[in-house]
């Protein structure tokens, strides 16, 4: 079950360990290391991740970037997700004759 049916890859390659270290480039990364450091521990496979945090990949991560990130991808999708939502909800309700039109609740006229 499940598995790869279409034979394309991941929709990602992630990257040999081997070429990335832990650096200035990475600077969460470099904060735990040296809080490992500090307790005389060591994590072997933090520089496993170094793609996923270093700037030189992907760019400054700073307050505009991360809102303009969530604005321009994220916030389109939710908003055409909502649209359609109350579009399909009216829909049916219309449909089904739902809604409030003063039935069983004591109104006589």
């Amino acid at each position: 079950m499940g598995g790869d049916h279409h034979h394309h890859g991941p929709p990602y390659k992630v990257p040999d360990y081997r070429t990335y270290k832990v650096d200035e480039n990475s600077p969460e990364l470099l904060q735990i290391q040296r809080a490992l450091a500090a307790q005389g521990l060591k994590d072997p496979w933090l520089r496993n991740e170094v793609w996923r945090y270093n700037r030189q990949l992907i760019g400054p991560q700073n307050w505009s970037t991360t809102w303009g990130r969530i604005m321009f991808r994220k916030f389109p999708v939710g908003l055409a997700l909502a649209a359609g939502t109350v579009a399909l909800e009216m829909a049916y309700d219309s449909y089904n004759g739902s809604g409030d039109h003063g039935h069983g609740h004591g109104e006589h006229h």
